[in-house]
């Protein structure tokens, strides 16, 4: 009997997990709307790491930004327009290693936002992982991290409005 409930706590254990762990949305079960949006949104996301992030171009990153852009960062405090969001992105370029941003693309989902059957935005969410690199040196992971952006169609483009930034996670091989 002993071993029976020594079974069943494992599988409840078991159990807990699996329905505790996020199950991502494969984008092969989005509707064809979702799935235009998606692709949209992840050719965003790419244009707002790499040239904000990989190439410290803010004049191009701010064509992605909404005028009263929020940002909130676990690390970094909050940021509350596009201006000084612009402006902390310079700060990258200063750094004495040069950071990149790649993104776990099998992490990435969009979910719709409408009003009354009008698409107006979307939430896109997912992992990525940040590396730095100095000179001709490999470059090293920095951290991990999660976000969640809100993307809103203005003027018929997209563009961002609130950013979440959050459970950053330091690597030990940082250096």
């Amino acid at each position: 009997m002993n071993k029976s409930w020594h079974f069943i706590a494992i599988a409840l254990l078991l159990l807990t997990q699996l329905s505790c762990s996020r199950q991502i949305v494969p984008i092969n079960t989005y509707s064809p709307e979702r799935r235009e949006i998606f692709a949209q949104l992840q050719t965003q996301d790419s244009l707002l790491f790499e040239w904000g992030f990989n190439q410290c171009d803010t004049a191009r990153v701010g064509q992605l930004i909404s005028e009263d852009l929020e940002f909130y960062h676990d690390q970094g405090g909050i940021t509350l327009s596009k201006e000084a969001f612009l402006r902390s992105l310079t700060g990258l370029c200063k750094l004495d290693y040069k950071p990149t941003r790649e993104l776990d693309a099998n992490s990435l989902e969009v979910h719709l936002l409408k009003n009354n059957g009008t698409l107006y935005g979307a939430i896109q969410s997912g992992t990525h992982r940040f590396y730095g690199q100095k000179g001709n040196e490999p470059k090293y992971l920095t951290s991990t991290a999660k976000f969640t952006h809100l993307w809103i169609l203005e003027g018929g483009d997209w563009k961002l409005k609130r950013v979440l930034s959050y459970d950053h996670v330091s690597r030990p091989s940082a250096k």
